[in-house]
């Protein structure tokens, strides 16, 4: 096994230049993102061929990847088992908030509009008006079901308010980007009778900087500006379920085998992309957008 970042050490060149010394002729890469977008899966994909380019190991390596991944039911089940343990320490710090005093939002990495509308394939992107908004919204739903299905039979509040907000914007501030951010989000709590907020970032599998920066902290200011109490779900991180999903679809992809689990009303996404999936974002000094 070896780990390749875009922009840290261990560079994707340094991964495969270890694996071709190791004997290796064939890559099988699991992508950190479980959605479809440029950002988050084609340009992983692009900058996997320019590491076998700038390695000279074009035609001595072979690189194939796992299938995205939203709607694996390993992705999905650790965000519900976060969301109830953070709807649980809201219970404990005040006991008297009602499942109508609390509102959840679920957060993804912000995108520019262009870019998440143009995200998939296809039928799937004209149907969907963009598969990365679809999927987020899919699994925003998932972890909902999840969630009320296990607060019922433990007798617990269940989610009765919730939506879709965005973090880690960045770019021109001219340029459209997915909205509300979620600190906006959080603004419009009070007005709408809330007293308390639970984030749940379903773009991200582990606590990293941007979960933290962006959540722990600063949308955990908003809150606290606003008199709201405040929670944040954990990540998948290293729970089993998720760990165990992983090796599945590894598996899966190394046999072929066509039962991949999956939930929800979109199947389970192609192993390998189709050509006008995800095209890369048109920028001022280019002519066009790369096949």
């Amino acid at each position: 096994i070896w780990v390749g970042n875009r922009n840290w050490s261990p560079y994707l060149t340094d991964a495969v230049q270890q694996a071709h010394q190791s004997g290796c002729q064939r890559i099988l890469a699991v992508l950190t993102s479980g959605y479809a977008s440029y950002s988050s899966c084609r340009q992983y994909r692009d900058d996997l061929d320019a590491a076998l380019v700038q390695t000279g190991l074009t035609g001595e390596l072979k690189v194939d990847k796992v299938r995205q991944f939203f709607n694996h039911p390993g992705f999905v089940t650790p965000f519900a088992d976060g969301l109830v343990a953070a709807l649980g320490r809201l219970s404990s710090h005040d006991p008297t908030l009602t499942s109508a005093d609390v509102e959840v939002i679920f957060t993804g990495h912000s995108l520019p509009i262009g870019a998440a509308m143009s995200s998939g394939f296809g039928a799937w992107r004209e149907a969907t008006g963009g598969a990365y908004l679809a999927q987020h919204r899919q699994v925003a739903e998932q972890v909902v079901q999840a969630v009320n299905l296990l607060q019922r039979a433990a007798g617990g509040p269940e989610v009765t308010h919730w939506q879709l907000a965005w973090q880690s914007r960045s770019g021109p501030a001219a340029q459209p980007w997915l909205e509300p951010d979620v600190n906006d989000a959080i603004a419009g709590l009070p007005g709408l009778g809330r007293k308390a907020v639970v984030t749940v970032p379903i773009s991200f599998i582990s606590d990293h900087m941007e979960v933290i920066w962006d959540l722990d902290i600063e949308a955990a200011a908003t809150a606290a500006g606003l008199g709201l109490g405040y929670a944040r779900a954990a990540t998948p991180g290293t729970h089993p379920k998720f760990v165990t999903a992983l090796a599945d679809m590894i598996e899966e992809r190394q046999s072929g085998r066509g039962d991949r689990a999956h939930i929800g009303r979109y199947g389970a996404w192609p192993d390998s992309c189709p050509p006008d999936c995800c095209p890369a974002p048109v920028r001022p000094h280019h002519q066009g957008a790369r096949p």
